[in-house]
């Protein structure tokens, strides 16, 4: 039987070995922070993939989060502004981690202490707000809000 899936207004990447789910209003830079840390990751030898942008089926599975992407949008990726451009795909991945894009001018000083994104019920992801824009190595600054043990 099928579990039950969550239809996500948000775009979800696999970085090495962690699954990302990027959330927050449309035009909160979603897509181009996906795409910004994808290229990074590359840059730095690690595996990138997109698992679906704009919109992500979620559903949990023996006591993970599981990410799908759309069949019919499948490898494609919105930078809003210039167009939808193709990307190397995987069909699914676990979440471990939500992310919010912030603009730098949009920033508080500290967000709130264990952050979690709530998905449903059933699922829900640790949160960081993650700061982008202005040339920003945005991989670097994930890996120093990652927990030690949750590395690439």
């Amino acid at each position: 039987m099928t579990p039950p899936q969550l239809n996500v207004h948000g775009t979800a990447i696999v970085l090495g070995t962690k699954g990302f789910l990027l959330v927050g209003p449309s035009g909160a830079g979603k897509s181009t922070l996906a795409l910004t840390l994808m290229t990074q990751a590359r840059s730095r030898g690690l595996y990138a993939a997109l698992v679906g942008d704009d919109q992500v089926f979620v559903s949990a599975v023996g006591g993970e989060v599981v990410a799908h992407g759309p069949v019919s949008i499948r490898g494609l990726l919105e930078i809003r502004g210039a167009g939808i451009v193709t990307v190397e795909t995987i069909a699914s991945a676990v979440l471990h981690f939500a992310l919010r894009p912030v603009e730098d001018s949009n920033l508080e000083r500290l967000p709130p202490e264990a952050e979690m994104y709530r998905l449903d019920d059933r699922m829900s992801l640790p949160l960081f707000r993650l700061p982008h824009g202005n040339g920003q190595d945005v991989l670097a600054i994930l890996e120093c809000l990652l927990p030690h043990n949750s590395a690439f």
